[in-house]
């Protein structure tokens, strides 16, 4: 009974030791946060931004704050602005993907800030489509490298 105590102890001690030790080598998750608030945007080098990374120039929220707003023959929806994603009708989310399944896969980054700049919060199931169409356009654009 005493081997096992003291086997335990040691068991006990050696994994307190190494989860300090990694505690102390990894950030925790306020320092990831507060590095992610002050990273520079990511050098561009001429290729047109995905729209899904926090880093990128075209969608950083200085940029964002100087840009003009764009339409994509949608101002109708500008009287959703402020309106919370989770209270719309289906016919009302039915325009909102009227105009999202009109759009070129290159205006969907450019769509995106422009209903950002407008203050309209997109529909959950619409956000999640349009976050699905920007995905693929990612992995396509990355398969036609060469």
């Amino acid at each position: 009974m005493g081997a096992a105590a003291i086997i335990a102890g040691a068991l006990l001690a050696v994994g307190l030791l190494l989860w300090l030790l990694d505690r102390r080598r990894r950030p925790s998750e306020s320092d990831e946060h507060d590095n992610m608030a002050v990273a520079p945007a990511a050098e561009t080098s001429g290729e047109e931004c995905c729209g899904q990374h926090y880093s990128c120039e075209k969608d950083s929220l200085l940029t964002a704050l100087a840009s003009k707003i764009e339409y994509y023959d949608d101002e109708y929806l500008d009287r959703f602005a402020g309106r919370d994603a989770r209270e719309y009708t289906e016919t009302e989310k039915e325009e909102f993907r009227d105009v999202l399944m009109t759009l070129l896969p290159s205006d969907l980054p450019g769509w995106g800030r422009s209903i950002q700049l407008r203050g309209i919060n997109l529909p959950e199931e619409i956000r999640d489509e349009f976050l699905m169409l920007i995905d693929e356009r990612r992995r396509n654009q990355g398969a036609n490298m060469p």
